[in-house]
């Protein structure tokens, strides 16, 4: 009889320390060394390679310091309303940011620069290729702007084992094979592709092996195809 997994507590906090820089080093070496007033910073790369973390990591370092500070994001409810307590405001997923996102984020900017209040937005395409309005794009693209590149199979690798010891998990050389040549290495999937393997290793009681990886993944199969065809 299966059991219910155990609950875990939650995943360590996305901090500079946490983040895996390599050739991102740079761009973390920059927003580590912030210091008002300072022009804006827009980070730039394909999923998984780190934007959101950073933008977590800069707030949390704000936050360390006994500052405040606003996040917004194409999912974020309206209004964007700006506060003169903020010393930082981040802008994350500047990409799918619709009509009214972008009025807002626009408006936010020009506070941002009359209060010196720093900001750091980030999205998956470089400022001049944003499909957003010109006036947007234009302010998004004259500070600094950084290309994050994603994590080569050793880091992912590296991430997965230290995020698999963190939690107990002994992940074997032939598992770390299979998951990283056939699943992308965008960190946010792998991480939630580590998540379920971990719920389902202590649901079944074994350990975790690629026949349970194989397992787990028929399981879930019946359930995609199933909610797809609720959709």
């Amino acid at each position: 009889m299966r059991q219910l997994p155990l609950a875990f507590g939650p995943r360590p906090p996305q901090t500079f320390d946490s983040y895996l820089a390599r050739a991102n080093a740079p761009a973390v070496a920059h927003l580590q060394a912030l210091s008002l007033p300072a022009a804006p910073v827009y980070l730039w790369g394909p999923a998984g390679s780190g934007k959101t973390h950073l933008l977590h990591a800069l707030i949390l370092a704000a936050q360390e310091r006994g500052e405040r500070a606003g996040w917004f994001s194409a999912q974020a409810p309206l209004p964007f309303e700006f506060d003169d307590t903020w010393s930082l405001i981040v802008i994350d997923d500047a990409d799918a940011l619709d009509a009214p996102r972008q009025h807002g984020a626009f408006t936010l900017f020009v506070e941002a620069m009359t209060h010196g209040v720093q900001l750091v937005a980030a999205g998956r395409m470089p400022p001049v290729d944003l499909p957003v309005r010109d006036d947007l794009r234009t302010r998004l693209g004259w500070g600094h702007v950084f290309a994050l590149q994603p994590l080569g199979e050793s880091e992912a690798r590296a991430v997965l084992r230290r995020e698999a010891d963190r939690r107990g998990i002994f992940l074997s050389d032939e598992v770390m094979d299979y998951v990283l040549s056939r699943f992308s290495r965008d960190l946010k999937n792998l991480m939630g592709l580590l998540d379920r393997l971990d719920d389902f290793a202590l649901a079944e009681q074994r350990a975790v092996t690629v026949p349970l990886l194989k397992l787990m993944l028929a399981h879930e199969r019946p359930l995609a195809a199933a909610e797809g065809g609720q959709a």
